[in-house]
């Protein structure tokens, strides 16, 4: 096949679509729809994976995570039931692991996990937000954790050991309670107890997509004074430079020496890191990404079946042009050559408008959610076009050796 031969087929293919437009159209919308959702969801995959991987990043690479159930994946009923760590865990941590640099309690609201569900307030005069993001922690994790201060500061131990009724809040709490006063100083009401805002934490770099910074870090023991109901605590164990491997080995060992763990069962706690963290995340985002590649094959197997339809209906329509051509010394390749690149080109079409609409997708959603960082990856860009050639190949093999069998003179005289 030379270069002409391939030319002069592309431009016999460009002016059939051309000469029925709606008809192609129609018949690779099934691979317009497909190819977008590769493209568009593709792009999505990757923004939210990239997001979601900077967020586990930011609790750095010397820290690990201690919860009952891991904290990625939907835990399973018998890691329900492991009993919730205790502050005293976290002080058996910090005085019997050398390896361990500090250790800060994560207090969560309202028995998290466990306990029914309770609609949490913040009130400051007439305004109020609703379901903030409220814990209890210590001054270490404002270092541990990289909380970075945009006004005022963080409590201290000693706030925390006397119960100072102090707290510290995200960007977004002012932004919708006090329309533009300073924070600092302030008083606000949260589910009836009384509060002096005396700091505000910038926004994480590593945040999620559209999240809002509704954060309300308490002192720990102020949180655990005046929400009894409290009791799931998380522990974020840092470990010294270079000694990761072995403070988790050593909080490992007295954890379950703490909670009784009998030598031939397995740990009723999980420790994490933000690489093992990211690790599991990836390889949900990859399930997701094939379940994504299945539900869009079906759009492009219709699509196919289409190309393949109009293409039959194609052989019938010009089966006198496909008789005088091989009269006149047209090869069987050449009419199989003629189909195929016409099928190419339909579904090859079909897929650079999927593509664009996909992209277009990519760049709505960046625009709506600024955070998430959408952009259309190679290997997203290198499917779509694939497929949609593979599409035209496959599904135009039968109407092109349909087309290369006629009987020449049963050709030229069909009418």
């Amino acid at each position: 096949m030379t270069w002409v031969e391939l030319s002069s087929a592309v431009g016999l293919a460009l002016a059939t679509v051309r000469e029925h437009k709606m008809r192609s159209f129609l018949t690779v919308l099934g691979v317009i729809i497909g190819t977008s959702t590769i493209i568009g969801v593709g792009s999505i995959i990757a923004g939210l994976d990239g997001a979601i991987t900077n967020v586990l990043r930011s609790f750095g690479t010397n820290t690990a995570v201690v919860f009952r159930f891991p904290l990625l994946g939907a835990p399973s009923p018998e890691e329900r039931k492991h009993k919730q760590l205790t502050y005293d865990d976290a002080v058996a941590i910090t005085q019997r692991c050398p390896s361990v640099k500090s250790v800060s309690v994560y207090l969560f609201a309202n028995n998290f996990g466990s306990g029914p569900p309770q609609i949490n307030v913040v009130r400051y005069k007439s305004n109020e937000l609703y379901q903030p993001n409220i814990a209890g922690t210590q001054e270490s994790y404002a270092v541990g954790a990289q909380v970075e201060m945009k006004e005022g500061r963080f409590y201290t131990s000693v706030e925390d050991d006397h119960r100072a009724a102090v707290a510290v809040v995200g960007e977004d709490v002012p932004r919708g309670l006090m329309s533009g006063e300073d924070p600092i100083g302030k008083r606000i009401e949260i589910n009836g107890h009384q509060f002096e805002i005396i700091g505000v934490m910038a926004r994480p770099a590593a945040s999620f997509p559209g999240q809002n910074d509704t954060r309300v870090m308490l002192p720990y023991f102020t949180m655990h004074k005046m929400f009894p109901a409290s009791h799931e605590n998380m522990l974020m164990v840092e470990a010294r430079p270079g000694l990761m491997a072995s403070a988790i080995d050593e909080a490992r060992a007295v954890l379950r020496v703490q909670r009784h763990v009998a030598y031939n069962k397995p740990d009723d706690f999980n420790i994490s890191t933000s690489e093992q963290m990211v690790e599991q995340f990836h390889s949900v985002t990859a399930m997701v990404a094939l379940v994504m590649v299945v539900l869009s094959s079906i759009g492009l197997l219709v699509g196919g079946i289409g190309v393949m339809n109009i293409m039959l209906v194609s052989v019938t329509e010009r089966t006198r042009e496909i008789g005088i051509r091989k009269a006149i010394g047209a090869r069987r390749a050449d009419i199989v050559l003629q189909f195929l690149t016409e099928a190419v080109v339909l579904t090859g079409l079909g897929g650079l408008i999927g593509m664009t609409l996909g992209w277009l997708v990519s760049f709505i959603c960046r625009m709506v959610y600024p955070s998430l960082p959408t952009a259309v990856p190679v290997w997203a860009a290198a499917l779509g076009v694939l497929v949609s050639v593979t599409v035209g190949l496959f599904f135009g093999i039968w109407p092109a050796n349909k087309a290369a069998r006629l009987d020449p003179v049963v050709a030229l005289r069909y009418e």
